[in-house]
Order: C-alpha cells, then structure tokens, then sequence
C-alpha cells in the first residue's frame, strides 16, 4: 500500500514539476546556425520555401494546436517560439520557428528525456500540412 501512495506522489510531483518549472527564454528561443531538415532523438527540423505572409498564416495554426502558448518573440521580428505541452503530465516541447530570406526553418525538441517517440516531427509535418 505504501509502495502506491509513494508511486502516486512520485507521479504528481513529476507532473507538478513539468508544469511550473521555468523556461529560460534565453536557452530556448534560439535557432542554431547549423542545421539539417530531419529527425533525431528527441528533435526535429524542417525547412520550407516561403514568402513573408507564410510565417504569419503558420502562426495562426501553431497558435491553434492544444497547449501550445508563445514563449519568446514575434513573427514581425522573424523569430517566435512556442511551447506545446503534453496532455498528461504537461511535459514541455519547444518549436523555435524562423523566416530567413525565403526560407522557415522550424526546429521541435524536448525538453525533458532523451527521445520523443517522434511527436515533434509529426507536429511539425501536421502543421506544414495545414499551409
């Protein structure tokens, strides 16, 4: 029985954990110079040509996703990113989206873990799909 509660308590103060820990914009609202379209453990990319009201109408669709909220930037300054949480424990996923010339470039990754089970690459494809 003890062996439950302390399961239980271990669950919630995980999930609490998830939920109210900071973001640091400072870490998270970055777009490495270098980087290759794809996936990997625990982050994806995608790279897209696009004129300037592309970004703005993207926008709207991130903004749509549920538990998705801005944390840095805009797209007037060619630079935004969002974090979509989880529906269970409300695990932090970051998307730093960028306008560069005629290209966006979106970068998904984790925050917590090492492997994503592939959720940022199919959220990036799901809203690649909706322009």
């Amino acid at each position: 029985m003890w062996l439950v509660v302390i399961l239980l308590v271990a669950l919630v103060g995980v999930g609490l954990y998830a939920r109210l820990a900071p973001s640091d914009v400072a870490r998270w609202h970055v777009m490495p110079e270098r980087l290759t379209p794809g996936n990997s453990a625990g982050q994806a990319v995608r790279m897209v040509e696009a004129g300037p009201d592309t970004f703005a109408r993207l926008d709207e669709i991130i903004l749509g996703t549920p538990r998705t909220e801005v944390l840095a930037g805009s797209v007037d300054e060619g630079m935004r990113t969002y974090i979509t949480r989880t529906a269970l424990f409300g695990f932090p996923d970051y998307t730093t989206v960028a306008f560069r010339g005629d290209q966006i470039t979106l970068f998904g990754r984790l925050r917590f873990g090492k492997y994503d089970m592939g959720v940022n690459a199919k959220r990036l494809d799901g809203w690649l799909s909706q322009l």
